[in-house]
This record gives structure tokens, C-alpha cells and sequence, in this order.
């Protein structure tokens, strides 16, 4: 059993890991709306670890700025640095990996941890460029409606992936509409961090 103590040094190790390689202030973002994200869904499946799942989604693309030309090494560097670190988390390392394993020959997610940063990392981008054009550029002032009507439309923000978002029925068992719902919310919660 790890204590929350124990926990809230991990963090700490993932944020400096973060802010050393996570130079782009919109990536940096990105990795605490995923963290809060899976934060949320680690209460929604009663696990006795939220901190684990944040780190989870906190860590998760820390190595983009460096990887984003050559996909395959995507993920890896990051269990790299956090080996360095002292952050010793199996289940962190494979969720992290398997969140990328189109490209870097990682086995598919297995877990609910592993599917909910699979399906939550898209939709996360996608929130945040709703909230990007609506007229208060606010997180406060979108609903899931208006998600759901960006959703609908594929040539807004199109680089998100909306089938990796839709296996939230499949391998979570939650309604498309209630899944945009708790990410959204998650994303309120911490407006004031991700500068919306």
C-alpha cells in the first residue's frame, strides 16, 4: 500500500519531469486536463488509487515535444525519465505505453486506468477548442451540447481522433453524452490552471 504521502511525492517528480520537457504552455495544459480527467474517473471506479491514475494522465504525453517527428519512440522517453526519477509504477508505465501502441508496437489498453487515458486524451483537445470559439473563450460557458454539436462536425478540430473517444462505450460501459459530461466537468474544475 502506497501512502498518499508517498503519492504526493510522485507528483511532484511528474510535474518537475513535466515542466522540464513540456516547454509548449498548451501541451503542459493538456497533461493537467487529462490528469484531472482521470482523477475523476479513478472515483467514478471506487479504485484505492486516484493518485495513480493522475499521474497516469499528467505524464501521458510529457515527451511529445520531443517524439512528435518520429511517433514510435512517443511514450517510451517518458518511462525513461521517470525510471531516472524514482517514480517505480509498473501500471503507470503500461498505461502510458499502451496509450500509443498504434505507433510504438505496444500491446492495446487492458484496463479501465489504460481505456479511460485512451478515450479521454482526444476528447480533452477537443473541449478545449470548443471552448476556444465560443464568445466567452471560457470553459464555464460551454456545455455538453455544445461539445456535442463540435463533435458532430469533422472538420472542426479535426485532428481529433472521435472513434478513439466513441470506445468509451465499449470499454468503459458510459454513454458517449455522460463521458463528454464527467471530462467536461473535470475540466471546469480547474479552469483557472489551463488558462480558460
Amino acid at each position: 500500500m502506497i501512502t498518499a504521502h508517498h503519492m504526493s511525492i510522485d507528483r511532484q517528480k511528474a510535474l518537475t519531469i513535466l515542466k522540464k520537457h513540456t516547454l509548449n504552455r498548451n501541451l503542459y495544459r493538456h497533461c493537467l486536463a487529462v490528469e484531472a480527467a482521470m482523477r475523476t474517473f479513478a472515483r467514478r471506479y471506487h479504485t484505492s488509487d486516484p493518485d495513480m491514475w493522475g499521474l497516469v494522465g499528467l505524464l501521458h504525453d510529457s515527451d511529445w515535444g520531443q517524439t512528435q517527428d518520429n511517433p514510435s519512440t512517443h511514450t517510451s522517453k517518458t518511462v525513461e525519465w521517470m525510471k531516472e526519477a524514482g517514480i517505480a509504477r509498473k501500471e503507470v508505465y503500461d498505461a502510458i505505453l499502451a496509450h500509443n501502441f498504434e505507433h510504438n508496437g505496444y500491446r492495446a489498453p487492458q484496463t479501465h486506468m489504460e481505456w479511460a487515458l485512451y478515450t479521454c486524451d482526444d476528447l480533452t483537445g477537443l473541449i478545449v477548442a470548443t471552448a476556444l470559439v465560443s464568445p466567452e473563450k471560457k470553459l464555464s460557458s460551454i456545455t455538453v451540447d455544445s461539445v456535442f454539436k463540435k463533435f458532430g462536425s469533422k472538420s472542426f478540430a479535426a485532428g481529433v481522433n472521435r472513434n478513439r473517444i466513441r470506445l468509451c462505450e465499449t470499454k468503459l460501459s458510459v454513454s458517449l453524452h455522460q463521458f463528454v459530461g464527467i471530462v467536461l466537468i473535470s475540466m471546469q474544475e480547474i479552469a483557472m490552471e489551463l488558462g480558460l
